[in-house]
This record gives C-alpha cells, structure tokens and sequence, in this order.
C-alpha cells in the first residue's frame, strides 16, 4: 500500500517537475498490479489463494486502478479451470463484497501507512539520484547497476527464506510430510504438432514478397529516427509474424548483453 501511495505522489512530482506536463491528466498515475508469481509455492500448493487474497486486497487499498490474480497452482503449470475461477472470484469478492473498492485510499491518515509512504518515497528518491548521478538509466544499465542491485535484492531473499530469518508457510515452517498428488493443468503434446503445422501453413499462403518488403522498411525506419511503431503496423499487417518483427529489429540494434 505504501509503496503505490509514494509511486503516485512521486509520479506526479516528477510530470510535473522533471518532464513539465500541462495536462493534469498526465500526472496522474494509472497502473496495472498482478500478484506475485513468484511468491507462489509448489508446497502446500491451496496456501497461495490466500497469499492471493492478501496481495490483492493491498493493491486495492494501495490504489490499483487494474488487476490480475494468479491461480494457487501457477507454481506447477498453467492453471487449471479451477484455480482460474477461485483467481477471479477472488477479485470478485475483494471488489462487490469487501467495501474497500468504495473509498479512495481508504488507509490515509493511519500513522503507519502513513510513515511507511514517506520512508518508501524517501529511499526510492535516494535510487533515483544515484542514477542521474550515473548520467541516467542508459548508464546505469550500462554500468550494471540496476542488474546488481536486483541479483542481490534476490540473493538476499533466497538467502533470508534458507536460514529461516523469513517464513514461508509450507516451505520453511508449518510443512507435512507427505503431500497429496496436486491435480494440474494437462498439457497435450498434440497441441505443439499442429501448431507448428498451423504456422507453417500460416506462412506459406501469404505474400511473401510483400512481408520482405514491409520488414525492409521496418528495418531501414531502425536504421535512423522514424517512429517504429508506423512501419511495425504495416509489417505485421502483410502477415509479418512477432518473431519476424523482433528478428528484423535485433538485426539493426543487437541485443543487450550485460558488460559483466
């Protein structure tokens, strides 16, 4: 909650300050939150409908403004209908049921949410100034400093769940011993078979001279400032697959590699 409340005022601060929008529109902050995949444990695999719930609900009281919940079993395979329909019930309950969804920033003003927004907006200050101070993102990038501070954010986490400094329910505490057989989405290898086929059709039935001729362009926009997105339209309207797309654009950019 803290955290999207300091994104909001520091998104507005820098619209207006940094990049000096006009539109009060523009510095209004809209964004998207869907629960993390990654807290999702494949022990005790019923446990993460309720880390779902709690994620959810926080992004709600926290201001979301769009939301998508994960299935409890997404640490095992794509979910079944089951776990899909218990995700939007979820959402369903937090947003018809709960009230929450019925007063903006229902939390403003507890002492806690309150500080915490402030210690949030101050420390992601401090990132931000490191960075400029860097020359911008691009150096940063370039430098390998976001990259490291991510790795070790994630080094730290693994490192804090292993020697049981934090709980994972099921993981590290509150486990059993033997686990029922989870149920999980079947994957049919026919599906690969005739997908492979499809696209194979798929390109055999198009105009190929046309495709070529629209990547070509695409590519020759990359080479200098055009706006991509006009070229990158017209390609994959000649039936240009994504892949093509992507290819023809590393082809004139590369592809990132870290400097170490």
């Amino acid at each position: 909650v803290a955290k999207f409340r300091a994104s909001r005022r520091m998104w507005y601060k820098i619209m207006s300050e940094r990049f000096g929008a006009k539109k009060e529109s523009s510095k209004l902050l809209r964004f998207h939150t869907q629960t993390g995949g990654s807290t999702l444990t494949a022990q005790q695999p019923l446990n993460n409908i309720v880390r779902v719930a709690v994620q959810s609900l926080a992004a709600v009281l926290g201001g979301t403004q769009s939301l998508h919940t994960n299935g409890y079993d997404e640490a095992l395979s794509l979910p079944t209908e089951e776990a899909a329909r218990i995700a939007l019930r979820t959402q369903q309950i937090i947003g018809y049921e709960s009230g929450v969804a019925d007063t903006p920033d229902p939390l403003a003003g507890s002492y806690f949410i309150e500080n915490l927004t402030d210690e949030v907006e101050r420390l992601a200050w401090e990132y931000i100034a490191r960075i400029d101070e860097m020359g911008g993102a691009v150096d940063g990038i370039e430098a390998g400093f976001q990259q490291d501070e991510i790795e070790q954010a994630a080094y730290d986490y693994a490192r804090s769940i292993d020697n049981d400094e934090r709980v994972i329910v099921g993981v590290n505490k509150f486990n059993i011993g033997q686990e029922p057989e989870p149920k999980v989405f079947p994957i049919d290898p026919q599906l690969q078979v005739n997908q492979i086929a499809s696209l194979k059709k798929f390109k055999a039935e198009r105009d190929q001279a046309l495709v070529a001729a629209k990547l070509e362009d695409l590519k020759t926009a990359a080479r200098g400032t055009d706006n991509l997105l006009y070229p990158m339209k017209e390609a994959l309207r000649a039936n240009a697959t994504l892949g093509e797309v992507s290819d023809a654009l590393r082809e004139i950019f590369g592809t990132y590699q870290p400097g170490r």
